[in-house]
């Protein structure tokens, strides 16, 4: 099978135009099949705020209700999206922005309410991946990029950024050999969030168990570790979480920051 590179760009990197550009420099030098998924959610709540729309979070994840469902689908799906496809146009890698409406390539649910209403968030799984549409742009040479919108019913879901890249790894896993790599501002999982030489580099599914109950993983790190072993236990065989930077190194065999394992 072809090799296939799955890659989120998220945190800090997306709100500082140099880390990105030098990012998307390393991203368009990568010769093989890859997808980009990128979040945007500081971007989407500095302009939520300068409209008076606050910004709510349980666990790590945004609350959506009506209003911030408009910023968010005008942060990532335009603002976010175009600029990083038009950026990747100029240096000479023929991205194509997509949500998950677009090609019906991301089918969703509306996430119920249990514990926790979050509102119009939408949840995913690889059934609802259209994989002939994926393979048919990849064969092609075209490289997708998504942002963190999926639908559902005629409406827009807001996802979250690393769900749909373990959903698409594992969805597309059945025809590339997939890598998927998270990408951040960070080396890696850190044992103490401030300190970079703390980095864990082998975090297998037990010692994650292990650690989660004395706090050592911050709240932003949570959904990345939670959907790549979502990823790992349902067939792709590796899954990286490193910094931006590294973004080369780590699509090779000499890796940098986390490896994740079960």
């Amino acid at each position: 099978m072809s090799k296939l590179f799955i890659i989120k760009i998220g945190g800090n990197v997306l709100d500082n135009p140099p880390a990105l550009s030098a990012f998307l420099q390393d991203f368009a030098a990568i010769r093989e099949p890859k997808i980009l998924i990128h979040g945007g959610g500081k971007i989407a709540t500095k302009i939520g705020d300068s409209l008076g729309i606050e910004s709510k979070y349980v666990n790590g994840r945004r609350i959506t209700d009506a209003a911030t469902l408009d910023v968010v689908t005008m942060v990532y799906g335009g603002l976010v999206n175009k600029h990083i496809v038009a950026t990747l146009q100029k240096l000479g890698t023929n991205g194509i922005g997509l949500t998950g409406a677009d090609g019906n390539t991301i089918k969703a649910v509306r996430r119920p309410v249990k514990d926790v209403d979050y509102g119009f968030v939408g949840d995913i799984t690889p059934d609802g991946v259209n994989v002939n549409f994926l393979s048919t742009l990849l064969n092609a040479g075209i490289v997708p990029v998504f942002a963190p919108l999926t639908h559902s019913e005629g409406a827009i879901l807001n996802t979250n950024a690393d769900t749909i890249a373990s959903v698409l790894a594992v969805a597309l896993g059945k025809q590339f050999d997939v890598r998927l790599i998270f990408c951040f501002e960070k080396k890696g999982v850190l044992r103490n969030v401030n300190d970079p030489s703390t980095v864990i580099r082998h975090l297998p599914k037990s010692k994650y168990e292990e650690l989660l109950p004395a706090g050592v993983f911050a709240d932003g790190i949570l959904p990345k570790l939670e959907n790549a072993y979502a990823a790992i236990q349902t067939g792709v065989k590796e899954v990286l979480i490193g910094e931006a930077s590294d973004l080369l190194k780590n699509t090779g065999s000499e890796t940098e920051g986390t490896l994740i394992t079960i």
